[in-house]
């Protein structure tokens, strides 16, 4: 008999320190972990359903009905599916299936089914939502260190614009939440047996965010020719700078602009042309005389690319028009009377 009592001893000191030691692998700090058995504490600080949560979750009458109903609600919602909170409202519900199928009765398949349909439900309203999870009756943290994983994935900026690494991350959420709920409830084998799954998925989920690089700024490319249109550069008639309309100048800043960011051009041109009215001699000096205040003006804010500029007089039409009026036919012409520049590159 002195033996068996022994053996007892030994067979419940080490039971006892397996919990102790499972206990600790897990991280748990929460001393009012819920005891089970007769006997057991079951007030407030042991886990005991307030009226508050008997409020919150009496409405849910149909654990399954309520599962069901949610999923059908979540697989109309529009948008990705891998994003966080599609993700995460999938992944409660999927939680809140397995808790039901283990027909564990202590409250948490309640609490997944608020989570997701608090989710869904916001997904549906467009309004926002917190990524922040919520502190659980029936839940003990479990394992701090994955949690401080969780957070710095979670304020990476990849991860905010890749739902590939926002759906792993969703869910190992939830899975160590419900590995805390199996702490809680003192079945620590079961919660050490998820965190294998757990820490697969944040490293899937920090490898995305790696993967999906940042968007890429590129550089600005400026065209191999612009072209003014007289008619809003200059007033009619006009080709010096005294002449010139706001349209022109403001076209120009942004020649200037565009080549303090844009490299590898090694010279400009700048060539005038009018329309085929009035004379060959008229047109040439016009033609010339904006060319040339177009290259000055460049040159006198800073441009300090070699500039050429010449006056083509009514060269390279680019509209014929037949109309009989004038005024039309001045309008139809518009296209011609214009100054091109041309961006020279250098050789590679």
């Amino acid at each position: 008999m002195k033996l068996r009592v022994m053996m007892l001893a030994c067979a419940l000191a080490l039971s006892g320190c397996a919990q102790h030691a499972a206990r600790e692998r897990l991280g748990i700090e929460d001393a009012t972990v819920l005891k089970t058995g007769v006997g057991a504490s079951q007030d407030e600080a042991a886990g005991a359903p307030t009226s508050q949560w008997v409020n919150t979750y009496a409405p849910i009458t149909s654990s399954r009905a309520a599962l069901t109903s949610l999923q059908q609600r979540l697989d109309q919602l529009p948008g990705d599916k891998r994003s966080y909170f599609h993700a995460k409202a999938q992944c409660w519900i999927n939680v809140g299936r397995e808790t039901w199928q283990a027909n564990d009765h202590w409250g948490f398949l309640e609490e997944a089914i608020g989570q997701a349909a608090m989710i869904t439900m916001g997904l549906e309203n467009g309004t926002s939502l917190s990524a922040a999870n919520p502190a659980l009756r029936t839940v003990s943290t479990v394992r701090p260190d994955l949690w401080k994983i969780v957070n710095v994935i979670k304020s990476d900026p990849a991860t905010a614009r890749c739902p590939e690494a926002q759906q792993p991350l969703a869910c190992a959420e939830v899975e160590l939440i419900h590995a805390g709920h199996d702490a809680w409830t003192r079945n620590f084998p079961a919660a050490e047996k998820a965190l294998p799954g757990i820490q697969r998925e944040l490293q899937k989920s920090a490898e995305a965010a790696l993967q999906c690089a940042p968007p890429q700024k590129h550089a600005p490319v400026a065209p191999e020719k612009i072209t003014l249109r007289a008619d809003s550069a200059f007033r009619f008639d006009s080709g010096d700078e005294a002449g010139m309309l706001p349209g022109g100048k403001e076209q120009l800043d942004k020649v200037m602009a565009g080549l303090q960011q844009v490299k590898g051009f090694v010279q400009l041109n700048v060539n005038g042309y009018t329309d085929r009215l009035g004379s060959d001699a008229h047109n040439q000096k016009l033609s010339l005389q904006r060319a040339q205040t177009v290259r000055d003006y460049l040159r006198k804010r800073g441009v300090t690319l070699p500039i050429t500029a010449q006056g083509r007089g009514k060269a390279n039409q680019l509209t014929e028009c037949a109309q009989m009026k004038r005024d039309e036919l001045v309008k139809c012409l518009a296209p011609n009377r214009r100054v091109e520049i041309e961006f020279v590159r250098g050789q590679d």
